[in-house]
């Protein structure tokens, strides 16, 4: 390996020898000599110390020979690399391939008019270190490429004030171009679902004392994706107040999807978005919805118990994939209901089992805590009330002393006979077969938040201001569309290989395409560092790219760099 800086050429007679080999002009230096008793003749021990400067043959590149042979020589201060001499390329290739593919990249230079090349690096970096912290950009863009104009290296407080600097006009720029070139607005399903995140930062206006997922109360805003499940296409993300609960952003949600042209749409939703005003809000605005309801929820559990024993252990009622039964019910749902719902009905025997298991054990607890306050002066909600009569001894109107602990034994008993049910209800008339896989479409939503908090390093915000928050959310967001294409790509392949190999998961997809590495040997040329291996060969074939592919990329990117090639 040459270094950067250049020294004189010693002059030495007999000692130094210019050599040129390949195209290259070498300075080797003979440090001594060994008889040869076969030969019975002296040869000369040479190594090479040097490279010829090319705009001036009195100067050379010096190696570490030099320095060895030459102590006296001091190595010069230079300022540190700009760039390493081995630069990851295998993921940056596969990332710069889905963002022309996509028109990612051609969106963010229309919308980004400052170092739009940074704002897709940052993209990069999140799903490459699944991080989102800016200090520690230049650590990754010292050994990747980049695509920033001359794969410029930006400090970690340029970083900081570009984040500063992105503004929420060119977000809703961003939505409106990515939601304008979707395919078949009216005839898809799109799945809505949301997180929250945990900051600290004490004065960003998004973030309020709400219920986290763990249950608990804390600092946090919440942060929604909406999904198109048929074109496998994340379309939109909220990020709103912590306080604000999921029902009532629906309808929020719902407007902005009008607005981008997606008026016939259905919408896939969990159980939190269940009310009766959201359901008419739908139906008022044209949209069919699929929804999620616990079998024990009162509005639902009369449906349950009309069907229970009558399909659980039919073989055509048998939905085998997701090892459950299911029968679907037509009937009006709600009061004010116009027109008849389709309620789907399931049973899963281990779910089931795990249900009573879980709750049963819940019963005991609550009634173990609230004997031990027997003779004191407590009261407990609907919740307690609902499974326990409590029997009060009054002395005065506000002396009430708990003296004993009733267990609702038909209440529980109920309670117990609806574990393992749970309920689907649509607006169009399916089976129920077709209900729940159409639910289930909906994990790959799910994925991404598992993908956001777990791969790209956002369980909590790093942030100290409301610009910075929403313009990470905006950076991760485009990172998150990146990263389900990759997840995709590599479903894709496996489908149509039938294998599951444990290298086609995202992480362990990243980790070996993150050994492909380009090499810059004599300060001439970056070259690929040894063949692809096989596995690796299998990862980019799913997204067409081939070795062949890989070398041309090579080459391009060292003549960006400012290097020959050949």
């Amino acid at each position: 390996m040459f270094y950067d800086h250049t020294v004189r050429i010693p002059v030495i007679k007999g000692k130094v020898f210019h050599k040129k080999y390949n195209g290259f002009h070498y300075i080797h230096y003979q440090y001594a000599n060994s008889y040869n008793k076969e030969k019975k003749y002296p040869e000369p021990k040479r190594t090479t110390i040097g490279k010829v400067c090319e705009y001036d043959e009195t100067l050379m590149y010096p190696n570490d020979n030099y320095y060895k042979f030459f102590p006296a020589e001091e190595f010069p201060e230079v300022e540190e690399c700009e760039r390493s001499g081995c630069l990851k390329i295998g993921t940056y290739l596969v990332i710069e391939k889905i963002l022309k593919e996509s028109g990612l990249k051609n969106i963010i230079y229309d919308i980004i008019d400052d170092k739009p090349g940074l704002f897709l690096d940052l993209c990069a970096y999140t799903i490459i270190c699944e991080n989102n912290a800016g200090q520690y950009y230049p650590d990754y863009a010292y050994n990747h490429p980049l695509f920033t104009d001359t794969m410029k290296i930006y400090s970690d407080s340029t970083v900081s004030d570009f984040i500063h600097s992105l503004t929420c006009d060119q977000k809703i720029s961003f939505f409106n171009v990515w939601n304008s070139i979707q395919p078949a607005k009216d005839k898809v399903y799109i799945s809505y679902d949301s997180t929250n995140k945990k900051c600290q930062a004490g004065d960003i206006e998004l973030v309020e004392p709400g219920h986290s997922k763990s249950g608990l109360t804390d600092t946090i805003f919440n942060c929604s994706v909406v999904y198109d499940v048929n074109n496998r296409e994340p379309l939109l993300y909220e990020e709103y107040p912590g306080s604000i609960t999921d029902v009532t952003q629906l309808q929020c949600m719902l407007q902005k999807m009008k607005s981008f042209g997606y008026e016939h749409a259905g919408f896939i939703l969990d159980r939190g978005y269940f009310s009766k005003e959201n359901i008419h809000y739908m139906d008022n605005n044209g949209y069919d919805f699929i929804m999620m309801v616990k079998g024990m929820k009162s509005t639902v559990s009369e449906f349950v118990k009309s069907v229970k024993g009558t399909f659980e252990e039919s073989y055509i009622n048998r939905i085998y994939t997701y090892g459950v039964s299911g029968t679907t019910i037509e009937s009006t749902f709600l009061p004010q209901d116009k027109k008849n719902r389709y309620i789907h009905v399931y049973y899963n025997d281990f779910k089931a089992a795990a249900e009573r298991a879980e709750f049963e054990e819940k019963i005991d607890t609550m009634e173990k805590q609230l004997k031990k306050h027997i003779g004191e002066q407590v009261f407990y909600g609907m919740d307690v009330q609902k499974y326990f009569d409590l029997v009060y001894w009054h002395e005065g109107q506000e002396d009430q002393v708990l003296q004993a602990v009733v267990p609702r034994t038909s209440v529980i008993d109920e309670a117990v006979r609806l574990c393992g049910y749970f309920t689907i209800i649509t607006s169009q008339k399916m089976t129920a077969k077709e209900a729940l896989f159409l639910y289930k479409s909906r994990d790959a939503s799910e994925k991404l938040f598992r993908g956001d908090k777990s791969y790209l390093g956002d369980k909590a915000a790093r942030v100290h201001s409301i610009e910075s928050t929403r313009a990470k959310i905006f950076i991760e967001f485009v990172a998150l569309i990146v990263r389900n294409r990759i997840y995709t790509a590599l479903c894709d392949e496996m489908e149509k290989t039938d294998h599951k190999r444990n290298y086609m998961t995202v992480p362990a997809a990243i980790r070996e395409l993150e050994k492909i590495e380009m090499i810059r040997y004599g300060n001439d040329v970056y070259r690929l560092d040894h063949s692809i291996t096989k596995t690796q060969k299998a990862i980019l074939k799913a997204f067409d790219i081939d070795s062949k592919d890989v070398k041309t990329r090579i080459n391009d990117l060292s003549m960006r760099l400012g290097y020959r090639t050949k």
